[in-house]
């Protein structure tokens, strides 16, 4: 899945931009069922760890590249996604987002928007999964926004008005991993009107 940086990083911003309004949407909500044991704040709270992973990963420069692709890197951290410090570390970043959660994504989102614009997709940084190169980590973050800003705009019962370029980034991310998994002809059928994906079908 090849993706230009110029291409990855306009998707990126589309997808913060996204989620910092559907944020604001949220008001006095913030207590109500946001997705699976979350609430709203825990949601919003694992989204924008989105961005803070990227100010933090960048931090901590790689000596050298372990993890070659988003796809790679979805492979290697299923195990980590699927395991329940997940849950509380989402829970523990809504808490971290204050009095005014909605105000504190703008000021993350700002923040980190303007650390990657100063980047040229070359930098080396040490992921969870191991040392990437930012353009290839980066989409891994514009499709958690995407699907999870998705998962907002449903708990809040606003429209979800996926930008077009994180939906083709995101989009694409998925139809790799389902190849990859060779998963495709459930996907291919289900997206053609063919019938429903199996119980429990993911491609993360």
């Amino acid at each position: 899945m090849e993706l230009r940086w110029e291409e990855s990083r306009e998707a990126f911003a589309d997808a913060a931009d996204w989620f910092v309004r559907t944020v604001g949407q949220v008001g006095d909500r913030w207590g109500e069922p946001g997705l699976g044991e979350w609430d709203v704040r825990a949601l919003v709270g694992h989204t924008s760890r989105s961005f803070l992973t990227v100010e933090e990963y960048l931090a901590k420069p790689a000596e050298a590249v372990e993890v070659e692709s988003a796809v790679a890197y979805y492979r290697v951290t299923r195990e980590i996604a699927a395991g329940p410090g997940v849950a509380d570390r989402g829970r523990a970043a809504g808490t971290a987002l204050g009095d005014d959660p909605a105000s504190a994504v703008g000021e993350i989102a700002a923040r980190v928007g303007a650390l990657v614009r100063r980047c040229d997709g070359t930098e080396l940084l040490t992921s969870i999964a191991g040392g990437m190169r930012l353009a290839d980590y980066l989409p891994t973050r514009t499709f958690e926004l995407t699907v999870h800003t998705t998962d907002l705009a449903a708990a809040l019962g606003v429209p979800a008005d996926v930008p077009a370029s994180a939906a083709r980034q995101t989009l694409g991310l998925v139809t790799a991993l389902a190849v990859e998994d060779g998963a495709a002809a459930p996907l291919l059928l289900a997206t053609t009107g063919r019938g429903p994906l199996p119980p429990g079908f993911s491609v993360v």
